[in-house]
C-alpha cells in the first residue's frame, strides 16, 4: 500500500469511493457534488480541502482503495483545527490497517500544521467506525447537536 497526497488525477476514484460510502450509509441519492466543483475545490487556485489517498500497487483495476479528506475550521476558542470530513476505505480493503495508516497521517499533518485538534462526526449506528476511533482515545461529545440548514 502506498500513502500519498491526493492529486487531481485521483478525483474519479475519490468520487467513486464517496458514492460507495453513501451507499453504505443508505443515502445514495444524497451525493450531489459536481465533479468539476469537487476538483476545483481541492486543486484550484484557492483549495478548501486537502486529502491523502492509499493506492494498492498490486491491484491495477482499483488503484485508489481509500482516502481521507480534511479542511480547516476555525475555533474562536482554539484557533485553527482540522476537520476530518471523511475517511473512506473500500469494502474489500477494510480490516487491513489502511484506516490506521490514514488516521496516523492525519494526526501527523495536524501536528505539522500546528492545528490544536482534529474534529469529525460519526453516525451513531456505525459501530465499526466508533470502535476504530476509540482506539485513538477520541472523545465522543453527547452535548452538541448537529444543525443543518440546506440552501438548495
Amino acid at each position: 500500500m502506498i500513502l500519498r497526497k491526493a492529486e487531481r488525477r485521483d478525483i474519479p476514484a475519490m468520487l467513486k469511493l464517496i458514492q460507495e460510502l453513501a451507499d453504505f450509509e443508505k443515502a445514495p441519492h444524497e451525493v450531489t457534488v459536481d465533479p468539476k466543483h469537487f476538483e476545483e475545490s481541492g486543486f484550484g487556485s484557492q483549495p478548501v480541502w486537502w486529502a491523502f489517498v492509499v493506492e494498492d500497487d498490486h491491484d491495477p483495476t482499483c488503484p485508489i482503495v481509500a482516502f481521507a479528506l480534511y479542511y480547516i475550521r476555525y475555533s474562536t476558542w482554539k484557533g485553527q483545527v482540522m476537520y476530518l470530513e471523511d475517511i473512506i476505505v473500500t469494502a474489500n480493503h477494510r480490516g487491513k490497517g489502511i484506516g490506521k495508516m490514514l488516521m496516523d497521517k492525519l494526526i501527523e499533518e495536524a501536528k505539522d500544521k500546528g492545528f490544536k485538534r482534529i474534529t469529525w462526526q460519526v453516525l451513531e449506528w456505525n459501530e465499526p467506525a466508533i470502535q476504530f476511533y476509540k482506539k485513538y482515545q477520541a472523545q465522543f461529545d453527547p452535548e452538541w447537536v448537529n444543525v443543518i440548514l440546506d440552501l438548495q
